[in-house]
């Protein structure tokens, strides 16, 4: 039976027995608790807790389910994956033990014309939890499973949770009997090899606050009703329907491994060591497609990383399973073929996430052929000894290990995996202090650029004495304030008299203070008593929240702690960097139509009139697309359509569709900007009123910034419609120039630049021509010192290297080897000066070397040089030198034939 079969056959027993059939959620966890998804029933997790009214009292869906604990081990074994499907039927309050048990038996033995899985009764046997005689007295009296195939087992193998706080309950697992090849008789809790898991029933009835460990948490109460979780591994159901030995034998992953192995030129089932490295790479592409198919991108960070890390370890495993091409594209096409019929996603997105592996693949290739090198001379002097020990080490220094991934972008697990198949250890230590270094640094640098190198214990003491600061400025641009706090130079004073540069801790302020990518607002501070601060910049000290700090310059007067103030926006620039903001939000939004929820943003920057929008995808936006998302966004700005902000809960956003990044902490309380109906984020910046305002949107262009992010930036309002301004004058003094209309520059010009290169070519080959006629000539002109042929020669300025080298070699074929003879050959380009030097067979013989000759003339001209003995090139930054260098090599000639140097 097929494994889409299998699917099949289950969601349909389930939906013909009163069950909804869900699909399956994304893997990126809608959970803060959680990375990605790990078990079926984390979509109906607010179910069970209580925290949603279930909308269907039971349902039945087969989840995508990553799990990443194990993934050092994933191919050492044969039961280990890190993605499976998790075929699973769950009651809301409805049924429980009683219903669970029945139904998971019937669909196992039934008959297989009857829609069933038709397993053999006697060949299947129960656990239940220590204390669970209800589900013992199901299996034994309603279901008639023989008492002495139902064993009991505790908390580590037959009790259920998440791993983190939430609900939890008993579960009664089901087991195949694969017969006495496969191990010793005694049932599950004898051999798990033999009997085989199937099925878990888990019986959800409880709350859990702490977990710890899998048998080590607290229990904080009953769930508000007794529910039903089950979970039925489409994978190992594909073992045993399918009849073979693992897994990576069924038709989910040993299309993969065969495929891999024709790659690689190996066979699965030949050699064990051989056979593990397949299992990685089946197993890897298999979870890697999948959550490049939900959006994941490859990054440093969270699930970015689990992607890049699993990415990695297929390429390397490739390699060293001889592949000598990247061969990620045909893997993820071969995952897609087989995984397609039950997720039509792989199928209509195939192209987005083969672009997606490729990228990753090519750029880690240049990583690892760099890092290998450089962990073959780390591993060569941990294995080495030396005069001061007998032992080797057999240790990376956390120093090595940090280099590797610092400096060459070589990951640490994988120096760690390289290590242990060497035999090898890793001061992991040295290297998390050396991280962790890395990142206080980091931190320091990020806090003094929000602090202004400050101690920010100042800060503190300044929100102590001075309170915290109310922002005012969604509702107005000018507030009457009160000087609170007043800094110069970091220390805190009373009074700072004109010129000084200050920062001003306000009571309330309409100032905006940068962050969430908008820069801040621009402003005066009027004290009543006539002094003046011009206000450059505001910011939040990191840390600390509560306060906004205002740095400007007193212009005029003295600022005095305690005095009344006008706190005063530039509203221009306000308007400016708002309508820049807005316009973000429609980039964002007007990117994710076109490329896919997966283009999240990355990072903004909001300033006047312009902005920057950064965002995941794996290969660069055509230009194409981008005209149609800046078409698509100035269409929104024709319509007018208002823009508005207001605070709501987390999950009322979530329900809205408000956009969340990533990586971002948010409170309970979160503030949404919706721009009509079209674009709907979470945002605590500033916007215009209503998108018409922003006047025009001209996206200047896209560009790389890093492996799997692109940058956008445009321009908006009045930079914008200068930008077109500048662009049309600049249009029609080329029409002119030209004498072409404008829809002809494009072809005209390229005709130019054509036309150019080919004259450059020529002149090319003329001036070369030039310096080679001179061959015959130069090379009749030898003179003879102490009975060697020299040539020397300034040739024509603008001569390049490659011509003077022509040159030399041309000269000294013509002077034929039947005596010593040396060419030396200098010129000036672009202000910098040549010489090329060379000498023949029995020039050599006779102790002269072009590397020594060169570096004679070379010294003289300011320079260095070196090269062969036959052939050498030098330099230098005199070139009125040149003539005296071509003599001092004709001395040092002189010098190494008579013995004098």
């Amino acid at each position: 039976m097929r494994s889409a079969e299998i699917r099949e056959r289950f969601l349909r027993f389930f939906e013909s027995r009163g069950h909804t059939v869900v699909p399956s959620a994304s893997l990126i966890a809608d959970d803060p608790t959680l990375l990605l998804v790990n078990a079926g029933m984390v979509p109906f997790k607010p179910y069970f807790l209580g925290d949603a009214p279930a909308p269907y009292p039971r349902a039945t869906s087969v989840q995508k389910v990553v799990r990443t604990p194990d993934i050092d081990i994933v191919g050492t074994t044969t039961r280990h994956n890190t993605f499976f499907q998790m075929a699973g039927n769950f009651s809301f309050g409805d049924y429980f033990k009683e219903g669970a048990i029945p139904l998971a038996w019937e669909l196992l033995t039934s008959s297989v014309e009857a829609g069933g899985f038709g397993f053999d009764a006697d060949r299947l046997w129960a656990t239940v939890y220590e204390d669970d005689d209800e589900a013992f007295d199901i299996w034994a009296g309603v279901v008639g499973l023989p008492v002495d195939r139902i064993q009991r087992r505790g908390k580590l193998d037959n009790y259920w949770h998440m791993g983190v706080p939430g609900p939890g309950g008993p579960c009664s697992e089901i087991y195949f009997d694969r017969g006495p090849e496969h191990g010793q008789e005694g049932g599950p809790i004898a051999d798990e090899e033999r009997y085989l898991e199937v099925w878990n029933l888990v019986f959800m009835q409880s709350e859990l606050s702490a977990v710890r460990a899998k048998d080590d948490f607290d229990i904080r109460g009953d769930l508000p009703a007794k529910n039903i979780d089950t979970g039925m591994g489409l994978e190992r159901m594909a073992v045993v329907l399918q009849g073979v030995e693992n897994v990576y034998e069924t038709d989910l992953l040993r299309p993969l491994l065969d495929l891999a192995g024709e790659i690689s030129g190996v066979r699965y089932g030949a050699d064990e060591r051989t056979d593990v490295r397949l299992r990685v790479v089946g197993d890897h592409t298999r979870t890697t497609t999948m959550l490049i198919a939900d959006g994941v991108v490859p990054g440093n960070e969270g699930r970015g990383y689990v992607l890049r890390r699993m990415l990695r370890r297929v390429v390397r495993n490739l390699r060293l399973l001889g592949a000598d091409r990247p061969a990620l594209t045909e893997l993820v096409a071969k995952t897609c073929e087989v995984m397609g019929p039950s997720y039509s996603e792989l199928l209509t997105d195939q192209v987005r996430i083969e672009a997606v592996a490729a990228q990753e693949e090519e750029s880690f290739l240049s990583t690892l052929r760099t890092g290998e090198s450089l962990f073959a001379k780390a591993a060569a002097e941990a294995t080495s000894t030396d005069a001061t020990s007998s032992t080797a080490t057999g240790l990376i220094s956390g120093e090595q290990a940090f280099t590797l991934h610092d400096t060459y972008g070589f990951p640490i697990d994988l120096t760690l995996e390289m290590a242990r198949e060497q035999g090898l250890s890793v001061d992991e230590d040295g290297f998390r202090r050396l991280m962790d270094e890395q990142r206080r640094r980091a931190k320091r640098d990020a806090e003094e650029r929000k602090t202004g190198h400050v101690d920010v214990s100042v800060y503190r003491s300044l929100l102590d004495s001075s309170g915290p600061s109310t922002f005012t400025g969604y509702v107005e641009i000018e507030a009457d304030s009160t000087v609170r706090g007043l800094l110069v130079a970091g220390i805190p004073v009373d009074v700072a008299v004109e010129g000084a540069e200050v920062e001003i801790a306000l009571d309330r302020t309409p100032f905006y203070a940068e962050g969430g990518g908008q820069l801040a607002d621009h402003g005066t501070l009027t004290l009543v008593n006539g002094a003046v601060v011009q206000v450059e910049d505001v910011q939040r000290p990191t840390g600390i929240a509560d306060l906004i700090v205002h740095r400007g310059r007193v212009v005029s007067g003295e600022v005095v702690t305690g005095t009344a103030v006008i706190a005063a926006v530039d509203i221009d620039r306000r308007k400016a960097v708002s309508r820049a903001h807005t316009a973000t939000h429609l980039v964002h939004q007007a990117i994710r139509r076109a490329l896919g929820e997966q283009a999240a943003q990355a990072g903004s920057l909001n300033d006047a009139g312009r902005f920057r929008f950064d965002f995941s995808s794996p290969t660069a936006v055509t230009a194409g697309v981008l005209g149609d998302v800046e078409q698509e966004v100035n269409s929104i700005l024709l319509d007018d359509l208002p823009v508005r902000a207001f605070v709501t809960t987390q999950d009322e956003a979530r329900r809205i569709g408000a956009i969340a990044l990533f990586n971002e902490k948010y409170g309970e309380a979160v503030r949404v900007v919706e721009v009509g109906e079209y674009a709907r984020e979470l945002c605590g910046g500033t916007h215009a009123a209503r998108s018409a305002q922003l006047g025009m949107v001209k996206l200047l262009g896209e560009s790389s910034i890093a492996s799997g992010v692109r940058r956008i930036e445009g321009l908006v309002g009045a930079d914008a419609f200068g930008f077109l301004a500048r662009e049309h004058v600049l249009v029609a003094q080329l029409t002119d120039a030209l004498k072409a209309r404008p829809e002809e520059l494009v072809e005209r010009v390229h005709g130019v630049v054509a036309r150019l290169r080919e004259l450059e070519k020529e002149v090319e080959k003329l001036r070369a021509a030039g310096v080679l006629e001179q061959a015959g000539e130069l090379a009749s002109a030898a003179t003879d010192e102490f009975g060697v042929a020299v040539v020397t020669h300034h040739a024509p300025d603008g001569a390049s290297a490659d011509d003077l080298r022509k040159l030399v070699l041309d000269v000294r074929g013509r002077l034929g080897n039947d005596r010593p003879a040396v060419v030396a050959v200098a010129a000036v380009n672009d202000n910098r000066p040549v010489v090329v030097v060379a000498v023949n067979d029995m020039g050599r013989q006779w102790g002269l070397a072009a590397g020594d000759l060169v570096r004679t003339a070379a010294t003289t001209l300011g320079g260095g040089g070196g090269g062969r003995d036959d052939v050498a090139q030098g330099g230098g930054s005199r070139p009125e030198a040149v003539d005296d260098a071509l003599a001092a090599l004709r001395h040092r000639i002189g010098e190494r034939v008579t013995g004098g140097g």
